[in-house]
């Protein structure tokens, strides 16, 4: 478990810890914070995003006012002992501007693994009226065969070099392969780990 007195502050004039927050799901980075100890040990007892804030002189915890809590989900120490990164599950907006992030980084960025809980949420709630739902009660021969079909199309579109064509069916692909996954215990995680033990 990380301890705040496993950090080295020593070159932070205020003695405070720089806290970067990133999406656990879409890896983006949502904001910037920093913690002193107070903070840090409530953010591991309640499980919530908590800072300092050098404006209002005093504790902050994300959402406290809005509901949007930063959920944390673990938490890294950098190599030289002197950052944290808090991955977490963001309820709502990040930016007390509305958007999802501070960064203004476009909103789509890390959109397929937020699909993919999406996807997830699908298959463990089951909601009517659902496509994704209709496609997990059909079962794994009929996702996989929708698979097949949106490849062939996607190799079509590409072959006949029609680029709006063939980005229209790849999304289709990538969206049923995601289901897919889900339906055989699978994630992008996984994924990225398979491709990246064939990379070394």
């Amino acid at each position: 478990m990380i301890t705040f007195d496993q950090f080295n502050l020593s070159k932070n004039a205020d003695g405070l810890l720089p806290a970067i927050v990133q999406d656990d799901s879409t890896l983006q980075v949502l904001m910037m914070g920093y913690m002193d100890r107070k903070a840090f040990e409530k953010t591991l007892s309640t499980g919530h995003v908590t800072f300092w804030s050098r404006t209002r002189k005093g504790l902050w915890t994300k959402g406290e006012t809005s509901g949007n809590f930063l959920e944390v989900k673990s938490m890294h120490v950098d190599c030289d002992a002197d950052t944290l990164l808090v991955r977490a599950i963001p309820h709502g907006p990040t930016c007390h501007l509305g958007t999802r992030n501070c960064f203004q980084t476009t909103e789509t960025e890390g959109f397929v693994r937020y699909l993919a809980d999406v996807v997830k949420q699908r298959h463990s709630e089951m909601p009517e009226g659902s496509y994704t739902t209709k496609l997990f009660s059909k079962g794994v021969d009929k996702i996989a065969q929708k698979v097949g079909e949106e490849a062939v199309e996607t190799v079509i579109e590409a072959v006949a070099g029609r680029r709006d064509g063939f980005l229209y069916e790849a999304s289709d692909l990538v969206y049923h392969l995601l289901v897919l996954l889900e339906q055989m215990g699978c994630s992008v995680a996984d994924v990225e780990k398979e491709l990246a033990s064939r990379h070394q």
